[in-house]
């Protein structure tokens, strides 16, 4: 909140602190409130402004402008800094007159019960090596509960909320704090020792900030703090050497707390440099891709996906631990990861290989006693437990065929010739050096760079000779796992038995058509796989399962009319969104047989291993003049399809519900023509911009009515990261996906002519 000095007016801005103040006339205070005049964001910041009227006294009669920025910086180019859990708020004011400013936090931030007793005390530092010091509000609470949480809320750990030294500050009951700066505009520099619970005579922790702006003339001042959320643990994994504390990322480049607070405070510049850059890219590429709407969907998703992960181990082995937030809290999910790993291929691809690492390495220690890919880590994060009674949800095929898919993208990532051919902007930035011992990770962050007087940089992601040999280094040391699970796609894929899909919540149902495209889809993928190391025999091998499967695919998934897909094989009448159609697109199976393909569309494979079925002859192709993997025919009926079964507020999931799903709404709507994407990505936005679901962005929402949650109450999870598939899909195949569609847009313009001869 703030205050004008020899005002006695009050203007509360964001949160609830007026909650604590009187609105009766008869106190030394009025509250009044600001002009607000709106909010702008981009992916890594967000501004509220307001207008605060001049005194009548005041020599100035324009009001002053306030705005409070916050900025949680996304860097593809660091992933030193993005693991640092904290964030800035800087107030900034600009005006004639002088105004107080006023900022608390309580005891909420570390508890998701409002019982829970919590300590707190405030320390001071000395700021790098200037002469400006900084003060800290440390609060926890009393007994933490470590690796526990409630409400999807951490139960350990310490809050850090950080200031500059010289500013007032008060810790005490908000109803006496709150009132008094209200009627003085300023703090009495006292701390309340009396240790409590959170919502008992509720503590709180403030600073204020009195900015003396020249009354003669327009002036600006700012003032900065920062948040930090302090564990240690930050979760508990059943790595290869057995149940392990892992610290956060950060701890191996900063000595203390301290540390890395100083580090934080001072870095501010430059971590909001290169997110500002992150920004600016991604507003550009989202513009091209889509429209103004894409651009605010893409950048509203990007913090909400990085917000469900917490950076561990070290720099010679880094992994990234995700959560499934408010559907089941589960600890890196694979069917979670899937949905978001757009969002990781656009920005930074190691991070998605950092995702992977705890999944493989468990795997590979023998401590999951399943063929098929395991759902998750653990039931509950930050315990990634694992499942050592195999008795984790049920999903083989989806798991198998989500986590080869993913491996394949990873693995196409790092091979590109030219920085314009890379799938993310800022992978071809840095040294190209690569490690060849085998004992070591193939993604390492041992050596930081520091360029253009920058330091803590990422070195580039793959890129010619060093693609390949990280490919080769990190497929070769897990392959047998990857064949290991296309066994099992091999055996059971074709026609899934009773299961869970990703939708779990529409319940188990056989022979899913999508499940099983899936799953097909994984056994192509694992041809390339093996291709990256060069082992001909598996290629071929897989290659003619696929192409025999997706064949027989086509024969029992597609409805008798042709005009679109059925939600199973044996629900005549029904109808699916077909989104895992889009990993064919993404995978760049499309453009096989066509001018676009990289490699010959027979190449010499050798080998003699006979294939599961066998082809027609050993050494031919089964579908030699085949253009693509999925016929090209069921990208355009799917088109068609989605353009006339769309609602409202966007693409209806299948035809039980009239519910969807965001993130397969955007995989769905990429591998369409151009005027279906564009309808469905505008559904999205007036469903976003129409509805009054109010909380943090949600991936399962009504297409119809009032576009609420059909039950559960999805939010904030980091699925929505499959809102970034029209980006990451430009850039994929060395930017030829999007061409190889080019077809969709020739079919688009047939129906056109169609519709105009009808009318005639």
């Amino acid at each position: 909140m703030a205050t004008v000095p020899g005002c006695d007016q009050v203007y509360p801005l964001l949160g609830r602190a007026h909650d604590s103040l009187s609105l009766e006339s008869n106190h030394a205070y009025n509250v009044s409130f600001p002009t607000y005049l709106g909010t702008n964001y981009d992916a890594s910041k967000t501004n509220f402004s307001y207008l605060i009227p001049a005194p009548d006294l005041s020599k100035s009669s324009m009001p002053v402008e306030l705005t409070i920025s916050f900025l949680s910086p996304i860097t593809p180019t660091s992933t030193l800094r993005q693991s640092i859990p904290a964030s800035y708020m800087t107030v900034h004011v600009k005006g004639g007159f002088n105004v107080n400013v006023y900022v608390d936090i309580n005891g909420q931030w570390v508890s998701g019960n409002r019982g829970s007793r919590i300590t707190w005390e405030l320390a001071q530092q000395q700021l790098g090596k200037t002469d400006k010091g900084l003060q800290t509000w440390k609060i926890r609470r009393e007994t933490e509960l470590l690796l526990s949480e409630e409400r999807d809320q951490p139960e350990w750990g310490t809050l850090h909320f950080t200031g500059p030294a010289d500013l007032p500050h008060e810790a005490g009951i908000s109803g006496r704090v709150r009132p008094r700066f209200a009627r003085t505009g300023t703090l009495q520099d006292e701390i309340d020792h009396d240790f409590r619970g959170i919502m008992e005579e509720e503590p709180i922790f403030a600073f204020a900030k009195s900015f003396q702006l020249n009354s003669s003339k327009t002036s600006s001042d700012s003032v900065m703090f920062s948040f930090a959320l302090i564990q240690n643990p930050v979760i508990q994994f059943a790595s290869a050497r057995g149940l392990t504390f892992m610290r956060p990322l950060w701890a191996s480049w900063f000595s203390s707390v301290e540390a890395l607070l100083d580090f934080h405070y001072l870095d501010y510049t430059t971590a909001a440099g290169l997110a500002s850059n992150y920004s600016a890219q991604l507003a550009i590429d989202a513009h091209r891709s889509g429209a103004d709407d894409y651009v605010d969907i893409v950048a509203l998703t990007a913090r909400q996906v990085l917000g469900g992960t917490v950076f561990s181990g070290t720099p010679d082995d880094p992994i990234l631990f995700m959560k499934e937030i408010s559907s089941d809290g589960n600890t890196q999910t694979i069917d979670v990861i899937f949905p978001s790993f757009p969002f990781f291929l656009y920005t930074n691809p190691r991070w998605l290989a950092y995702l992977l690492e705890p999944l493989i390495e468990h795997t590979l220690s023998g401590q999951y006693p399943n063929k098929y890919a395991m759902h998750d880590l653990g039931t509950h994060f930050p315990n990634a437990t694992g499942h050592p009674d195999g008795r984790d949800e049920y999903m083989p095929v989806e798991e198998c065929g989500n986590i080869l898919i993913m491996g394949l993208a990873l693995v196409n990532s790092l091979i590109y010739d030219t920085s314009a051919a890379a799938g993310s902007v800022w992978s071809s930035l840095g040294s190209a050096s690569f490690d060849p011992n085998p004992a070591t990770s193939a993604f390492s962050l041992a050596k930081l760079e520091t360029r253009d007087g920058v330091f803590g940089l990422d070195d580039s992601w793959g890129g010619s000779t060093k693609g390949l040999k990280q490919a080769q280094k990190w497929v070769t040391k897990s392959y047998r796992l990857w064949k290991q699970w296309t066994s099992y796609l091999i055996e059971f894929s074709l026609r899934p038995h009773l299961q869970l899909s990703t939708d779990d919540f529409a319940g188990p149902l056989e022979l899913q058509t999508n499940l099983a495209l899936k799953g097909i889809l994984g056994i192509k993928a694992m041809s390339q796989i093996a291709e990256a190391i060069d082992n001909k025999e598996d290629v071929k091998y897989y290659k003619t399962i696929s192409d025999t499967y997706v064949s027989k695919w086509e024969e029992y998934g597609i409805s008798r009319d042709g005009s679109h897909a059925k939600l199973a094989y044996h629900w005549y009448g029904s109808w699916t969104t077909l989104y895992n159609l889009y990993a064919d697109t993404l995978l760049c199976f499309h453009l096989e047989g066509t001018p676009l393909s990289s490699s010959p569309k027979n190449p010499d494979l050798g080998g003699t291993q006979k294939p599961l079925i066998p082809s027609p002859s050993d050494s031919e192709d089964p579908q030699p003049n085949k253009t693509g993997f999925v016929p090209r025919s069921v990208y355009t009926m799917q088109s068609s399809w989605y353009a006339a079964v769309r609602q409202k507020y966007g693409l209806p999931l299948d035809s039980r519900h009239l519910y969807t799903k965001s993130d397969w709404e955007f995989f769905a709507a990429a591998v369409t023509g151009a005027s279906t994407r564009a309808e469905i990505l505008g559904s999205v936005a007036r469903w976003l911009n129409e509805t009054t679901t109010d909380r943090p962005f949600t991936d399962l929402y009504e297409t119809e009515g009032s576009g609420g949650w059909p039950g559960a109450h999805f939010m904030a999870r980091p699925v929505t990261g499959g809102h970034f598939a029209f980006l990451t899909l430009d850039k994929a195949c060395g930017g030829r996906a999007r061409e190889g569609l080019a077809f969709l847009e020739e079919g688009e313009k047939r129906e056109e002519m169609m519709d105009g001869f009808d009318e005639l």
